[in-house]
């Protein structure tokens, strides 16, 4: 005989909580010791519960299901919290698992496996449908894109000016060397200074060098 899971329902849908706890009756290690269909009720009533676990929704009518979890989460450090919604989307995964929730499941998971999973998330797993664990992943999985320099946040015509003015061109010559005009120039290099954290031609000039790492022809 498996020991009795004592389970609360979170879910606004009066049929679906039916459904729900009609389910753990007849599964015969289960409890259903609550079915609330709003967050500050079960925010109210819960904590009294005590539920081994909780089957939360996300879409309730006065407050978010991640919401509630995350409030309850503190009062009921020992519960464990199974999402069981529609949204498929990665916000509202992480949304919920950072708010306490241990598992996530859909709602369109079939009977059986949702009774295991609450038996998974009871003895300290992490239950997910396949297409949320792959979710999961993927986003653990995506590129490592390079840290930024402040080089990156040039615009092309600032490392134009900054390229020239590295290899001694003055402001008149950049000028006629880019075709612009000389207030131009001025902005350009006013720009970029301050993305460069400079003040001066100088520091400019010895920032450039060391973030390109590219040897400079000398100015013919």
């Amino acid at each position: 005989m498996r020991p009795v899971i004592t389970v609360s329902i979170i879910e606004d849908d009066p049929s679906v909580r039916k459904i729900l706890a009609d389910w753990l009756a007849n599964a015969g290690d289960f409890r259903c010791v609550g079915a609330h269909g709003a967050a500050m009720t079960a925010i109210a009533k819960v904590p009294e519960e005590k539920p081994d676990v909780a089957l939360v929704d996300i879409n309730l009518p006065d407050q978010s299901g991640i919401e509630c979890v995350w409030r309850l989460k503190s009062a009921l450090p020992k519960t464990q919290f199974l999402m069981l919604t529609v949204y498929e989307d990665a916000d509202h995964i992480f949304q919920a698992l950072e708010a306490g929730a241990s598992g996530y499941m859909l709602k369109r998971t079939p009977r059986e496996e949702l009774l295991a999973s609450i038996r998974q998330v009871n003895e300290g797993g992490s239950p997910m449908t396949s297409y949320i664990a792959r979710k999961v992943v993927q986003f653990f999985q995506k590129p490592i894109q390079p840290a930024k320099t402040p080089m990156d946040t040039l615009s092309p015509r600032e490392c134009e000016v900054i390229e020239l003015l590295a290899r001694g061109y003055s402001y008149k010559e950049i000028a006629e060397a880019l075709t612009i005009s000389l207030p131009t120039v001025n902005t350009h290099i006013h720009r970029t200074y301050e993305k460069l954290h400079v003040r001066s031609r100088g520091q400019a000039v010895a920032r450039y060098n060391r973030m390109t790492e590219a040897p400079r022809a000398a100015r013919p």
